[in-house]
């Protein structure tokens, strides 16, 4: 299935060989310096990652040799997009058997294969199974235990993996923005007192699937979902939920506390628009602020406290900065504004971060926060959103996403959108 990437076109392109290649082999590399001796990978997103498919089963990738994608289903289309090998998965109680029989070498050593999993993503009664079987495979089935104990989590591992972007991620993050920048020029003229912010929103989410997007944002936190993006107008956006973020908007209702309502837009108060859009797969993630009439001068100031932050946080995001170090820039920052109280969310529900990677997923690595101290490096991809809530009046704030280059040069934009407060 191969074709142009136009969204128009009956094919859609597959990510290159080449592509999925360099990945197993940086997998393979991070592997052996944490002396593992191979990963099972079951979470569907990284399948992706790392086949080329997202068709259901298991990933086997040894620190040395051939990795294989056991498909479950489909695996007429899976041998159509993977670029490994990809065989069908058989009857699952027998996948310890088979792990033996395609990795002779790696169970019948005297001592049981140190094996890692995606255990952040891998629900606990598959994770039991898949233990007894790793440990069947190294013929214990006696003490199902130590297949447990050789069960570790790579979740660290391969996190860090998909960290750095390769220009191909990169174009399809580029291309998500463009569709989303073309999309909110459309759907802005629209945006007017006495519209729901549903029906705003609806708008949006047309332009951007007419030019490719998939219809989801993925998250890998538990219990975490993100629709298209989080409209909210006035005190429906300062409206607090369990969404992690700096502003969750008050949602339609218990089975969807979050982003738009049915509340109809009002003169005079802030509109946070933080939107998204998934290409290939691929997410952009942009928030700017609008308001029908004119905002208070503490709203104001406010925004113009965010373009502040910023700006100064695009200049400390250079190669080899610490995630942290930036991030307790901008809580000084926002102390130097007098709002730390209001930044990132307000009192209990304030976040404990200023950005986060994006990707394959909404919520990956590295993140802007405490505990974080990973460098920079180019090619990783940042979403960066100083925000600030004023509870009963509504959130102000900007958002852009950057990727990181190289030789201690700023981050390049990779939003789209006009940074201005839209007066409308």
């Amino acid at each position: 299935m191969t074709g142009t990437n136009e969204f128009a076109a009956d094919q859609y392109e597959l990510i290159p060989a080449a592509e999925i290649a360099n990945r197993i082999g940086n997998l393979q590399k991070r592997l052996a310096d944490d002396k593992l001796d191979a990963v099972l990978i079951t979470h569907n997103v990284s399948i992706l990652y790392w086949t080329g498919t997202m068709q259901t089963g298991y990933l086997f990738v040894p620190a040395e040799g051939e990795p294989i994608l056991y498909v479950r289903r489909s695996i007429e289309r899976a041998k159509q997009e993977a670029s490994i090998r990809t065989i069908p998965l058989g009857s699952f109680s027998r996948f310890g058997e088979t792990l033996r029989k395609d990795y002779t070498s790696l169970f019948e050593g005297d001592t049981p294969p140190l094996i890692g999993a995606d255990l952040d993503a891998l629900p606990a009664a598959t994770y039991l199974k898949l233990a007894s079987f790793v440990a069947e495979a190294y013929g214990d089935k006696t003490l199902p235990d130590r297949g447990l104990s050789r069960l570790i989590d790579a979740s660290p591992l391969l996190r860090r993996a998909r960290m750095v972007k390769s220009a191909w991620e990169i174009e399809r993050i580029e291309r998500a923005a463009q569709a989303l920048e073309e999309s909110l020029a459309e759907s802005l003229p629209e945006l007017k007192e006495g519209v729901t912010e549903l029906e705003w929103i609806a708008r949006v989410e047309y332009g951007v699937r007419r030019r490719g997007h998939i219809g989801v944002m993925r998250l890998r936190g538990y219990n975490q979902e993100v629709p298209t993006g989080m409209v909210g107008s006035g005190t429906a956006a300062a409206e607090p939920t369990y969404f992690d973020g700096p502003a969750g908007g008050r949602g339609l209702g218990p089975a969807a506390p979050q982003s738009v309502s049915m509340k109809r837009f009002a003169r005079n108060e802030p509109i946070l628009l933080d939107l998204g859009c998934c290409i290939d797969g691929y997410v952009i993630d942009q928030t700017r602020t609008a308001v029908i009439g004119e905002l208070s001068d503490e709203l104001k100031e406010a925004y113009k406290s965010a373009e502040h932050i910023i700006r100064e946080v695009e200049k400390l995001m250079v190669e080899g900065a610490r995630c942290s170090d930036i991030y307790n820039a901008s809580l000084k920052l926002a102390a130097d504004h007098g709002l730390a109280d209001h930044f990132m969310g307000f009192g209990a529900d304030q976040v404990r971060f200023l950005g986060h990677g994006i990707g394959l997923e909404i919520d990956e690595w590295p993140v802007l926060a405490n505990g974080f101290d990973m460098p920079l490096e180019p090619g990783m991809v940042l979403a960066v959103e100083p925000k600030f809530t004023f509870p009963g009046v509504g959130v102000v704030g900007i958002e852009n996403s950057y990727v990181i280059t190289a030789g201690g040069t700023p981050p390049r934009a990779l939003t789209r959108t006009k940074e201005q407060l839209f007066v409308l």
